[in-house]
């Protein structure tokens, strides 16, 4: 365990804003994790902190940051069909993305290039081009902060919903995960419902692989996202917004165009980029903060913003999309 007073967090977010901790605890393994809640977290504020890829700091931190730093990919079990890894919550999320590609393991390949720790994919439930991480969460393990206990959660007890889970509710800053549990397939099979990806494979005329499947992902976000090393941002600042299928056809005789998808509940699942882009948006920058170029739904850091002005944007947007569709955007990124 390793202890840092004052520490800059500018590393340890993408969007690159220049916020301090008063205390930075990096956690170099999963077994030093009750010393740390004992020690470090029974007061607040604290604040558990990944890859901080989903994450915009509005202030400096003024409490304890705790970054699980520990990694490791370990084989549980496996049969001709299956395989099961339990992946250490500090391990980078794309190491997970290749090492799966190199042992031909099926099942997250489509998550290709999402910035982020693998402890995060399951909090967010992180999704992209028809896939989402709970189609392969077995469990998930770490510990409770408020009794000191260790837990294992089930698939179906992390609750997992759109962009969403029981780490984002009832757990929310009460918990440290420790471990990921993945059962991905041994048997070719791949997830082609987005149109932008089977269009891609086919464009290219390359043969269905995992390697192939996972270059395409990589080369379709690179051409709509920034890299945050490059440009600071959060990925998706709101979530896709679901409406009433009637709520839908209404929009639809003003926007014929207007790109929706199925949901869950037998709503609509409307595009948040589409909305703000036809709200005039996409590539729109106010002083330092703005939108991406190629892709509206990205907030970025053009260099010296400040969360502020940021925020802002996202206000005046959630503002502007209301008023043009009657459509409440909600953010996705952690505001802390």
């Amino acid at each position: 365990m390793k202890i840092f007073e004052n520490q800059n967090l500018k590393p340890y977010n993408t969007f690159g804003m220049e916020v301090y901790a008063q205390r930075f605890v990096e956690l170099e393994t999963a077994e030093e994790t009750p010393a740390a809640v004992a020690e470090y977290l029974q007061q607040w504020p604290y604040y558990i902190l990944g890859g901080g890829s989903n994450t915009l700091f509005t202030n400096d931190f003024c409490g304890t940051i705790v970054h699980p730093a520990f990694q490791g990919i370990e084989v549980m079990e496996e049969n001709s069909d299956n395989v099961l890894l339990r992946v250490a919550a500090g391990e980078p999320w794309d190491n997970l993305i290749q090492y799966c590609i190199r042992r031909q393991y099926f099942g997250i390949e489509n998550l290709t290039a999402i910035p982020g720790l693998v402890g995060s994919a399951p909090v967010q439930n992180i999704g992209a081009y028809g896939v989402e991480v709970k189609d392969t969460v077995q469990k998930v393990q770490g510990y409770i902060l408020s009794t000191r206990n260790p837990f294992e959660l089930s698939n179906a007890d992390c609750l997992f919903g759109y962009r969403n889970s029981i780490f984002k509710q009832t757990l929310k800053n009460d918990c440290i995960i420790t471990y990921v549990w993945f059962q991905l397939s041994k048997k070719q099979h791949f997830t082609l419902t987005y149109q932008g990806l089977a269009k891609a494979l086919q464009e290219r005329e390359l043969p269905l692989t995992l390697r192939n499947v996972s270059d395409c992902v990589r080369q379709i976000r690179d051409s709509k996202l920034p890299d945050p090393q490059l440009v600071g941002n959060g990925g998706s600042f709101f979530k896709n917004p679901v409406v009433p299928a009637e709520k839908y056809k209404d929009l639809q005789t003003q926007h014929p165009d207007l790109v929706a998808y199925d949901a869950p509940d037998g709503g609509k699942k409307l595009s948040a980029g589409q909305l703000i882009e036809k709200a005039g948006w996409k590539g729109k920058r106010v002083g330092n903060a703005g939108t991406w170029k190629n892709q509206a739904l990205v907030l970025v850091n053009y260099g010296g913003a400040t969360p502020k002005e940021v925020l802002d944007v996202a206000e005046t947007i959630i503002k502007d999309v209301k008023m043009m569709f009657n459509v409440t955007l909600e953010m996705e990124i952690n505001r802390i």
